[in-house]
């Protein structure tokens, strides 16, 4: 019996010994391939520089599915693209904003998202600003006077410079009225809006309904040069992003009755309604084909810049991640999906047509592992309130290299995301899925949806750890002998609203969306 058992223990060591060897050995290959053979650089200026950003609806969106599709065969993994819905089709065009009086300047601006177009030429118009109303009665007074203008409708702003900037150079005295007054002309404008009986958003309408002829807006995103670039809230006339300086300009000469002229010419086309996709790649299981591991990153995004860091980073890193496992672990025993989504933007569409599409996968998913903040290496993992997801998950981690697993924060068990990303399309669903967390650079100030997120803001060095970090977690999820566990964790109260937290519920996706 004693011989029995120090022959168990023998051979149980040994296989423990045999499996961390090939672990460590899969390890070096997945490091040695991303390290030597990067694609990193050429996939970003093949989908940044070539193709450029993604706006759903748009050529540019569809030219990189298929981009995606071929880039996917001549690694030798199957590749398509598959239909979930139709968006508002639209075709950004050349973008030209000047002042023409009193003195001649080309102005730093752009079309909004599914604006319309000007007429051939353009149009040019005297520039007004919205004054300050003593109540609705006087706004409806003034609002005749918008026709044949070109309207200001954002708050001018006090400083052009960040507050980093100021607390590096400012005394404190001067920095603490520079917020004050900050903080008072903000309150002062959105209580004039208020006045009006519309809001920031359903006032645009409105100008538009009394004859105006364009609409101007400077969203600044509180660094320098940076600006939010969303979508058109207007129907027939353009509507454009100014720059903070330029705005300013506007606003100043209006404001002292200089009678400003702009001459606006946006060349966009309007599509109608076209297909939109998700990109979808396989490399089947051998032993499980029908359990799956998802690679995991919305493939679309504004077009202020190029989508650079939201989320082209994210795309880059799941491809080149799926590019190493083809190579070095072509026969994966788990099914490794990598899901590039169309129309995060709008609400998780494409990532919530898929979960909601294919229930058969969803039921045997193992993980799903989502990137979508920024450039940056990873630093966080939350366990998204799966009460067990520090037993595999940590188990995992254990297999990456220690200088890139010792930057990571784990949280477990946490709680279960709403929304932010396309992880929740499947949390909601009770898959376990997780967002791989990025650390800054700023991507809330200068990159995410600005006029700045382009491909010179991408730190490869990080990019390239998260894309070891993801091969590795994905070949430890598919070599792992148990499925990941989907038991929930109490999630308790909301500290801030004393309520009982519950599991959030699958977003409505829409499918016809951009109207």
């Amino acid at each position: 019996m004693k011989k029995l058992t120090t022959l168990f223990i023998s051979a149980f060591l040994l296989v423990n010994l045999v499996h961390a060897q090939s672990t460590d050995e899969m390890v070096e290959k997945i490091v040695s391939e991303a390290t030597d053979n990067s694609q990193l650089e050429v996939l970003a200026h093949e989908l940044l520089d070539v193709v450029g950003p993604r706006l759903v609806g748009t050529t540019q969106m569809k030219n990189a599915h298929d981009w995606a599709v071929e880039t996917f065969g001549e690694w030798g993994i199957e590749a398509e693209n598959q239909q979930w819905g139709q968006w508002r089709g639209w075709e950004r065009g050349i973008t030209h904003i000047d002042l023409v009086s009193p003195r001649v300047v080309t102005l730093s601006g752009q079309q909004l998202a599914w604006s319309p177009s000007t007429r051939k030429g353009g149009v040019t118009a005297e520039v007004v600003h919205i004054p300050m109303f003593d109540d609705e009665a006087a706004f409806k007074a003034w609002l005749p006077s918008v026709k044949g203008k070109i309207v200001l409708v954002s708050q001018p702003q006090i400083t052009g410079r960040p507050d980093y900037n100021w607390e590096e150079w400012a005394t404190e005295e001067s920095f603490e009225k520079m917020k004050e007054e900050r903080r008072a002309a903000g309150e002062a404008w959105n209580a004039n809006i208020e006045k009006t009986g519309f809001n920031s958003r359903t006032l645009i309408p409105e100008l538009e309904k009394a004859g105006a002829v364009g609409i101007v807006q400077s969203y600044w995103s509180r660094g320098f040069g940076a600006n939010k670039i969303f979508s058109a809230r207007t129907e027939k006339i353009p509507m454009v992003d100014v720059s903070l300086e330029d705005y300013g300009l506007l606003w100043r000469l209006a404001e002292y009755g200089d009678q400003p002229k702009i001459k606006v010419v946006t060349e966009s086309k309007d599509l109608g309604k076209v297909p939109t996709f998700n990109t979808i790649a396989t490399i089947p299981g051998t032993e499980k084909p029908n359990e799956y591991i998802i690679l995991s990153a919305h493939f679309d995004s504004w077009d202020g810049g190029t989508g650079a860091t939201d989320n082209g980073t994210g795309t880059i890193t799941m491809m080149e991640a799926a590019r190493i496992l083809k190579t070095v672990y072509p026969n994966p025993k788990r099914t490794i999906i990598v899901g590039l989504w169309g129309s995060e933007e709008q609400g998780l569409n494409g990532s919530g047509a898929y979960a909601a599409d294919h229930p058969e996968i969803v039921e045997n998913i193992q993980t799903v592992f989502n990137q979508d903040n920024g450039t940056g290496r990873v630093t966080r993992i939350a366990g998204q309130g799966f009460l067990h997801a520090y037993d595999y998950l940590g188990r995992w981690l254990q297999a990456v290299p220690r200088e890139i697993r010792g930057q990571i924060e784990t949280t477990f068990p946490g709680r279960p995301g709403s929304g932010g990303s396309d992880y929740a399309s499947f949390v909601a669903r009770g898959v376990p899925a997780f967002g791989l967390s990025s650390i800054s650079w700023d991507y809330g100030t200068y990159t995410w949806h600005t006029n700045l997120d382009t491909y010179d803001k991408i730190v490869f060095d990080d990019v390239r750890n998260n894309a070891i970090l993801t091969a590795i977690l994905t070949y430890m999820a598919s070599e792992d002998p148990e499925r990941a566990s989907r038991e929930q964790a109490e999630l308790g109260v909301n500290p801030w609203n004393g309520q009982e937290m519950t599991w959030p519920t699958p977003r409505n996706v829409e499918r016809d969306g951009g109207n």
